[in-house]
């Protein structure tokens, strides 16, 4: 399984598996459905919602890991 990082996508993360939007959506970041998913890296979608990334891309990893 390959391991989530801060420069990919909100959206390759969700084509990966669709229930990750679940972990987005606990964070705070409910912009999933949104274009700007599709452009912007974890990290800059995160600094935008004044969400930790690494926080983040930690519970993702977590959560591919428990799959």
């Amino acid at each position: 399984m390959a391991r989530i990082t801060k420069d990919m996508t909100i959206s390759q993360v969700l084509n990966m598996d669709i229930d990750s939007a679940a972990v987005f959506l606990e964070a705070g970041m409910h912009c999933i459905g949104c274009p700007s998913a599709a452009g912007e890296t974890i990290e800059e979608a995160s600094e935008v919602h004044g969400i930790d990334a690494d926080g983040l891309v930690d519970k993702l990893n977590k959560f591919f890991e428990n799959k």
